[in-house]
């Protein structure tokens, strides 16, 4: 196949020549006339695909205010509304194909509730998948680790089916023991080779505290452009100065950072974390849940969310939001053969855009979606 006269990256115009799944040559357009521009398949990088709706009819939300009122809310209906993580995670996923996302990091469940039920369904999601969307599975201890009988025993487990990371949540909120459930998460990680991706919604002081743990641990096992924190609302709460230590720390341990741009919470400052090194990169997290009746499968979506939510106003700033769905999302996700390159997967959006400022606040929908070298089709 050869996708003739486009302008990777917004740049000159271009003939990409596709081998199978690979862009084999990019070469100069002998056409002339306006080109569409051209940018690799979108990256979800973080989402839950065992919770959305997606497809469903509406769910009246009428749950308390608190997480665990989610939680319980959550773990409570999964059977009476007759939830399936294929078939609802696939419509999510067939919706993020159309609107670019080639590539995509969700979070499973693994509860007392749910136990391996989530992973061994989004294990058959992936393998459907192959081809048409990466899918990396992060093993998720929603409801803790510490206090939550056997969760230790099927995170391994999950691990050993399949699951590409391990993860944590809020080590001090949940489990009341930060140490403990940290060294749990990378006991499992460096046992099995695998990555971490820990939920940190913890504030301030809080929250500082257990990233300086989750850096200490990163140096300690050499899982430097291995680890994630989410959301890290702990770096817009604390003060400047010690937000920029956390930076900076975070910088030298390797460790990049997840953030859906939260209207309601502080987040980690995005030029700050660009100065100083930090992969800072973006994911939708709730998607039509029983959590938050909110956010799309458009990563576009999300790049002009992180755009508002740090004032990115010059187009040169506007182009970072965009990298956080892009270049900055494979990175920290740890996604290869990622770009418009000789030698990265056949992954391509075409946009009628004139530059990379218009292609994250235009509305309109990609030209052409290509991925794995195939055309999307609805149809998937």
């Amino acid at each position: 196949m050869i996708i003739p006269h486009v302008r990777p990256w917004g740049g000159p115009p271009a003939d990409l020549h596709l081998d199978g799944a690979r862009i084999a040559a990019v070469t100069p357009s002998a056409a002339a006339g306006p080109a569409p521009l051209a940018l690799p398949g979108f990256v979800e990088g973080h989402c839950h695909l065992d919770k959305t709706l997606w497809g469903r009819p509406w769910w009246p939300n009428a749950i308390g205010p608190e997480r665990e009122d989610r939680i319980r809310n959550e773990q409570a209906m999964r059977g009476p509304l007759g939830l399936d993580p294929f078939r609802e995670g696939l419509a999510l996923c067939e919706a993020h194909l159309r609107a670019g996302t080639t590539r995509l990091r969700s979070h499973v469940d693994v509860d007392g509730e749910s136990r391996l039920r989530h992973v061994e369904a989004l294990l058959r999601l992936r393998e459907h998948l192959a081809g048409r969307l990466e899918i990396q599975l992060v093993a998720f201890p929603q409801d803790g680790i510490l206090r939550t009988p056997g969760a230790r025993e099927w995170l391994e487990e999950a691990l050993r089916l399949g699951c590409d990371a391990v993860g944590g949540m809020d080590p001090s909120v949940v489990d009341r023991d930060p140490v403990r459930h940290l060294d749990a998460v990378f006991a499992l990680a460096e046992r099995h080779g695998r990555p971490v991706d820990i939920h940190l919604h913890e504030p301030g002081e809080l929250g500082a505290f257990a990233l300086e743990l989750v850096a200490e641990r990163t140096r300690a096992l050499g899982l430097a452009g291995r680890v994630v924190v989410s959301h890290a609302f702990a770096l817009g709460d604390v003060p400047p100065a010690r937000a920029e230590a956390l930076l900076a720390l975070l910088a030298e341990a390797g460790v990049a950072l997840c953030s859906t741009a939260a209207p309601s919470r502080p987040v980690p400052p995005l030029r700050r974390a660009r100065a100083l090194g930090v992969t800072l990169f973006a994911g939708n997290d709730n998607i039509r849940d029983m959590w938050a009746p909110y956010g799309q499968p458009d990563m576009r979506e999300r790049a002009r969310l992180m755009g508002l939510k740090h004032e990115l106003r010059r187009d040169e700033e506007v182009a970072w939001a965009l990298a956080t769905v892009t270049t900055e999302a494979a990175r920290g996700c740890g996604f290869g053969a990622y770009g418009l390159e000789p030698g990265a997967r056949a992954d391509i959006v075409l946009l009628d855009a004139a530059t990379l400022a218009e292609a994250v606040v235009s509305p309109r929908a990609p030209l052409r979606v290509v991925s794995h070298g195939r055309e999307v089709q609805t149809s998937w």
